[in-house]
C-alpha cells in the first residue's frame, strides 16, 4: 500500500507538471517531452527534464506546424499529436521489453540520472532492460528487468545522485570493464593518466581490453559519474546524414530516421551487450559485409559512416524481400536468413510495428 501511494503521488505530480510546464524545476516527465521533440528535429538541447526557453520554443514550433493552439505547453492535444512518443505518461503502465513510448523515455532518463547508462530512445530494448536490472539490484529489488510499481516508487522517491568523492588515502578500488570501454576512456573518467592506469594494472596497452576484466583504480580519485543530462547535440547532423544517404540509396528517409531512432536515439556512442555499435547499432560483421560485398569500399568509423553502412544494409534488405518493409525490418532485427527460414518472430513484429508507427511522425 505504501508503494502504491508513493507511485500515485509520482504520477499525479507528473501530470500536473507537464500541463503547467514550469521553466525552473526538474520534473522527469519533461524528459519524455524533450525526447519526443528531439525525434522531430525541433529540440537539440540536452535531455535534462528542465523546461527552458529551447524546450518551450520547440513545443511552439511543433504546435504551429500541426495547427494546434500555440501555447508552448505540452497539453493533451499536443502530446497526442506527437504520436507514439507522446504517450503515455510515466507511471501509468508496467514497462517490459519491447514497450515503446513517452514513459520509456522518462525511465531511461531516470536511469541515466541515477548513474545507469542506457540509450534514450523511448524503446525498452535489451540495454534498457539490463539497466533496469542493474538499478533494481542496487536498490535490493527483484532484478527482473520489469519496471513496475516497486521500481517506479524507488525512482520517484530516491534522491541520491552519484557525486565525485575526494579521498585522501592511497588505497585502490575495483572497476569491471564494460562493453564499449577503452583504457583511455577509463583513465579519463578516473582522473588519472593512461600510463598510470597501465602501470597500476600491469597491462599491455597494445593488447585488446577484454570485457569483464577487473582493473585497479586509485581510490584517491574516484571515477566521475555518468552525466545526468543526455546530450542531443548531434541529433541535427545525424538526421542530415540519414537524409543524405537515404536519398543516395533510394530509401524512404522517414523509415531510415525511425529505424535509427529505435536503435540508438541518434546516439553514436551506444554499444550493446553483443557489440552492436553507433547510431544504427551495427555489428562488426555487418559493417564488414556491407563494405566488402555491397558497396565495395572502406567507410570511416564515425557517425556519418555508421549511417551510410546502416542505410546501405537497409536497402539490401528491402531488395532481398522485394520491397516488403515489414519483412525487411524483421530481417534487420532478427537476421535475413532467419526471417526467410522461419518468418518474423513475435518480438520482431513488435519492433517492426513500433518503427512503422514512428515513421509517420519523423
Amino acid at each position: 500500500m505504501r508503494l502504491r501511494s508513493a507511485l500515485a503521488g509520482v504520477l499525479v505530480a507528473g501530470l500536473a507538471a507537464v500541463a503547467a510546464a514550469p521553466a525552473s524545476a526538474l520534473n522527469p516527465q519533461h524528459a519524455g517531452l524533450q525526447v519526443a521533440l528531439r525525434a522531430q528535429g525541433l529540440y537539440l538541447g540536452p535531455i535534462d527534464a528542465l523546461v527552458g526557453p529551447r524546450t518551450v520554443a520547440a513545443v511552439r514550433a511543433f504546435q504551429r506546424s500541426h495547427r494546434l493552439r500555440v501555447t508552448g505547453i505540452a497539453d493533451v492535444r499536443t502530446r497526442r499529436a506527437l504520436g507514439p512518443l507522446g504517450t503515455p505518461l510515466f507511471g501509468s503502465r508496467t514497462l517490459t521489453r519491447g514497450t515503446f513510448g513517452w514513459d520509456v523515455s522518462v525511465l531511461q532518463f531516470l536511469l541515466n540520472h541515477h548513474g545507469v547508462r542506457v540509450p534514450v530512445n523511448a524503446y525498452m530494448d535489451g540495454p534498457t532492460v539490463q539497466g533496469v536490472r542493474s538499478y533494481q539490484r542496487a536498490l535490493h529489488l527483484t532484478a527482473d528487468g520489469v519496471a513496475g510499481p516497486a521500481t517506479f516508487a524507488a525512482l520517484g522517491l530516491q534522491t541520491h545522485v552519484p557525486v565525485r568523492v575526494a579521498y585522501h588515502t592511497t588505497a585502490s578500488r575495483r572497476y569491471v570493464v564494460k562493453p564499449g570501454d577503452s583504457l583511455s576512456a577509463i583513465a579519463h573518467r578516473a582522473g588519472i593518466s593512461l600510463a598510470k592506469l597501465v602501470r597500476l594494472n600491469e597491462l599491455d596497452p597494445a593488447k585488446p581490453l577484454l570485457i569483464g576484466t577487473k582493473l585497479r583504480l586509485p581510490a584517491a580519485v574516484a571515477a566521475r559519474p555518468a552525466p545526468t543530462a543526455v546530450s542531443a547535440s548531434n541529433a541535427a547532423s545525424v538526421r542530415a546524414s540519414l537524409d543524405r544517404w537515404s536519398t543516395h540509396y533510394g530509401v524512404d528517409p522517414r523509415l531510415a530516421r525511425a529505424l535509427a531512432w529505435m536503435e540508438s536515439g541518434y546516439q553514436n556512442d551506444v554499444v550493446s551487450s553483443v557489440g552492436a555499435q553507433g547510431v544504427m547499432q551495427l555489428l562488426p560483421t555487418t559493417w564488414t559485409y556491407v563494405e566488402g560485398v555491397l558497396i565495395r569500399q572502406k567507410v570511416r568509423h564515425d557517425a556519418d559512416g555508421n549511417v551510410r553502412i546502416g542505410v546501405a544494409y537497409l536497402r539490401h534488405l528491402l531488395d532481398a524481400f522485394h520491397g516488403n518493409e515489414r519483412l525487411a525490418l524483421s530481417g534487420w532485427y532478427q537476421g535475413e536468413r532467419s526471417v526467410k527460414a522461419r518468418g518474423p518472430y513475435k518480438v520482431s513484429k513488435a519492433f517492426v510495428a513500433d518503427v512503422l508507427a514512428l515513421r509517420q511522425r519523423m
